[in-house]
């Protein structure tokens, strides 16, 4: 681990970065990542609200560290605020670096996502 962080949540997602995932630098894609969390979210969300989610929002997200081909990104959830269509879900991404296995957190964001129906109609969350 990196220092004395450590991931917040439950362990969601975890994929190889792949070659073809990376810009003309080497490094992954920042879209990438940030489907690899949304698809982590709404993981989190669909089990939380026992039933289709939609992703509405998500905040601000700065990169703290590249991910690199070879390495493992984990992606992390945790549930959060609870409305009555509505849901917090915290979102982590960590790399577990090709070869060191060193474990570094690259970015985390909040998103929001609402429960809907099967008409994509926002429904109510179970207690």
């Amino acid at each position: 681990m990196s220092g004395t962080e450590q991931p917040r949540g439950a362990l969601t997602v975890r994929i190889s970065a792949m070659p073809a995932d990376t810009n003309a630098n080497g490094d992954i894609f920042g879209g990438w990542v940030l489907s690899r969390m949304d698809q982590a979210g709404g993981i989190a969300g669909v089990e939380r609200a026992r039933g289709r989610v939609v992703t509405v929002a998500m905040d601000g997200v700065q990169f703290i560290r590249p991910v690199k081909v070879g390495d493992v990104l984990e992606v992390y959830t945790e549930v959060g605020g609870i409305g009555r269509t509505s849901m917090k879900i915290h979102v982590e991404a960590w790399a577990r670096r090709f070869q060191t296995y060193h474990h570094e957190k690259v970015t985390d964001a909040n998103f929001t996502f609402v429960a809907v129906d099967d008409n994509g109609k926002p429904r109510p969350i179970p207690k």
